[in-house]
């Protein structure tokens, strides 16, 4: 199987794989999991469902020699997935058509991180991103709706930074009315660190978490509240489509960034493609069905078939929602949960 780049029916090339290993998570964060809509009799998929490492590792393989650079590793809560050190360590000698070492991510609440760091990085983990939308403990209590503490979180991150897994990412929701007090102090905290906290408008991703427009607090307004206290000034993008906007304090002192998909639509640079945990295909994070390629996986499909199904999904692909997002709230079609193919 040679290499070949592809491009949707829009020209934007694949350049990102982000893969769901598990739908299981120790939180119920409003936004993602909220306790009151999983409701007790929620059922997670049975572990036969769950695609394996080596069927993971197989199909990033194929991704890979298809266009695919960086490798993000969600949930669910990705290190509840037992031995996912040995997948990240499969994943971590693939090589793209450059030669060079593909990049592997993880995002994670960093309520497991304090006691896996040393084994991440040892695997070959490139980077990490920690979700942790307040420092104050009874509204991080609130959010996650969870018996895990801030001061578990932070210790994870120090973890992470003393093993030298570094630039360690921080990714803040911001909803009105919950954890917009929280965008300074976090700021402050994080500060002369080297951590980097990405602000991110809250998102309808999902059925389940009662989103209005009325509860986003939009970039402009978190950026001016943090300019206001401490001087910013924009950043060059690293890398083409990459979704956060870049700021830098104009001391010095470090960066943050903020993700404005619903003021700010950038789906004319997203090179994304998720898998879900049980082997489904998703071109979008607000998409409603999936092109299966666990059964094809399972009835012994060749290389060749595979990224044949690979290919069709992503050259078809034409998604915009974020930039058609006011037409579609008004009549929304049922989304794929967050949970279930990763933020």
């Amino acid at each position: 199987m040679k290499s070949e780049f592809l491009v949707d029916a829009f020209g934007r090339p694949l350049r990102d794989l982000r893969i769901s290993v598990t739908d299981r998570c120790n939180l119920r964060c409003t936004y993602c999991m909220p306790r009151d809509a999983i409701g007790t009799k929620f059922s997670f998929l049975p572990h036969g469902q769950l695609l394996s490492f080596e069927e993971i590792h197989r199909l990033a393989r194929l991704f890979v020699a298809l266009g695919v650079r960086k490798i993000r590793l969600t949930g669910g809560e990705p290190l509840m997935r037992h031995g996912l050190e040995g997948l990240i360590e499969k994943l971590a000698r693939l090589r793209d058509a450059r030669g060079d070492a593909v990049e592997v991510a993880l995002i994670t609440n960093g309520t497991q991180l304090a006691k896996r760091a040393r084994q991440l990085k040892d695997a070959g983990l490139s980077r990490l991103t920690v979700s942790l939308d307040a420092l104050s403990e009874p509204t991080f209590r609130r959010i996650t709706d969870a018996a895990a503490s801030v001061g578990t979180v932070l210790d994870g991150i120090a973890a992470a930074q003393a093993v030298g897994l570094a630039p360690v990412k921080v990714n803040t929701v911001v909803q009105r009315g919950v954890n917009e007090h929280e965008i300074l102090p976090l700021v402050r905290y994080f500060r002369n660190t080297g951590v980097i906290v990405r602000f991110i408008e809250f998102m309808d991703v999902g059925n389940r978490n009662q989103w209005r427009l009325d509860d986003v607090v939009s970039a402009r307004d978190i950026l001016a509240r943090i300019d206001q206290e401490i001087p910013i000034q924009p950043l060059s993008a690293r890398h083409h489509g990459e979704v956060a906007k870049r700021w830098a304090f104009a001391d010095g002192s470090g960066e943050i960034g903020v993700i404005a998909s619903v003021t700010q639509a950038f789906c004319h640079e997203c090179t994304r493609l998720r898998l879900s945990t049980d082997g489904k295909l998703f071109t979008c994070l607000f998409a409603s069905t999936g092109n299966d390629l666990r059964t094809a996986l399972r009835r012994g499909a060749d290389d060749d078939e595979m990224v044949g199904l690979i290919r069709q999904t992503w050259q078809q692909r034409s998604d915009r929602y974020s930039q058609l997002r006011h037409d579609a709230t008004r009549s929304p079609a049922r989304r794929i949960e967050m949970s279930y193919i990763g933020g």
